[in-house]
């Protein structure tokens, strides 16, 4: 059997200011995860999305240590059309997140930008070409 990709994983420095970006987004992660030190979400399709404290990474990991550069992975989500790309864009930006790359329209067709979580994690967002 080959393997099947089923987790996107990732370390996060502050678990409730992680949650509250990804819930601006539009994942609806419990309020109560913010307490947790391991949180695991179902984005659907068979692949989940975790998030876990350096504490917890270190009690089976004790020699990891955060990368010194943000950026420990890349996610892109297709969201329905242009206009979502927009709204996305502007509720994250609104309540602090950075955009390295605000809304454009790609040579391909689609609508895209990238968002930082706040763990400096490239988060792009896409919606193929709106249809007519």
């Amino acid at each position: 059997m080959a393997p099947q990709a089923i987790t996107i994983a990732t370390v996060v420095d502050d678990m409730p200011t992680t949650l509250a970006f990804y819930r601006a987004l539009g994942l609806d992660i419990p309020n109560d995860a913010n307490n947790d030190e391991y949180v695991v979400f179902d984005l659907g399709g068979g692949i989940r999305m975790s998030w876990n404290t350096v504490t917890v990474e270190q009690s089976f990991n004790p020699d990891w240590t955060p990368p010194n550069e943000p950026g420990r992975m890349g996610l892109t989500f297709r969201l329905e059309s242009h206009h979502d790309v927009d709204a996305a864009h502007e509720r994250l930006v609104a309540i602090g997140f950075e955009s390295p790359l605000t809304p454009f329209d790609a040579p391909w067709g689609n609508r895209h930008c990238r968002m930082l979580d706040p763990d400096g994690n490239a988060v792009d967002l896409f919606a193929e070409t709106d249809p007519g």
